[in-house]
């Protein structure tokens, strides 16, 4: 090949890759591929709780956390639905938590990155079993998405001992 060809399929590459990043044509999964994602912010509880600002989740994009307790970190997410809700799950479900992959964001859907079944934010916290993202109670403080370690605890089950294949 030469010189030339090779100079335009660069130029060309690069202005398909941005052109999907800006676009938000990547998958969670490809971004985190390509480094683009660092995983889960680590919460901190105090007094018991995890209190997260309700103003970051106005956008609608879907934030995900993990909690360490003790041995076993906890991952979950928490995405306003368009009605206003302040919603949270475990990054799990009942059928495919042993694969330990989570759920990513497609505009107003949760998509299981195991199956690929893609569930609508409103429905979090309201449908629970199979694959939909398995709830996490949460409550509204004031300015804050408040959620108990305890009840972040009730998951642990989901992500203890290996992964499965």
């Amino acid at each position: 090949m030469n010189k030339r060809f090779l100079s335009r399929f660069a130029v060309l590459a690069l202005i398909l890759a941005l052109g999907l990043l800006l676009g938000g044509g990547l998958s969670g999964r490809a971004q985190a591929f390509l480094g683009l994602f660092n995983g889960p912010a680590k919460v901190s509880p105090k007094n018991g709780e995890v209190r997260l600002p309700l103003k970051d989740l106005a956008d609608g994009k879907a934030r995900h956390y993990v909690y360490a307790s003790g041995k076993t970190e906890i991952p979950f997410f928490v995405v306003q639905s368009a009605d206003g809700v302040a919603r949270a799950a475990f990054d799990a479900c009942d059928v495919c938590y042993p694969a330990r992959k989570g759920y990513s964001q497609d505009g107003a859907y949760m998509i299981c990155n195991n199956c690929g079944q893609r569930f609508h934010v409103s429905r979090i916290n309201e449908i629970k079993g199979g694959c939909n993202p398995a709830p996490l109670t949460r409550r509204v403080d004031g300015s804050e998405l408040v959620i108990r370690t305890a009840d972040l605890d009730t998951g642990a089950a989901y992500f203890q001992g290996p992964a499965a294949p």
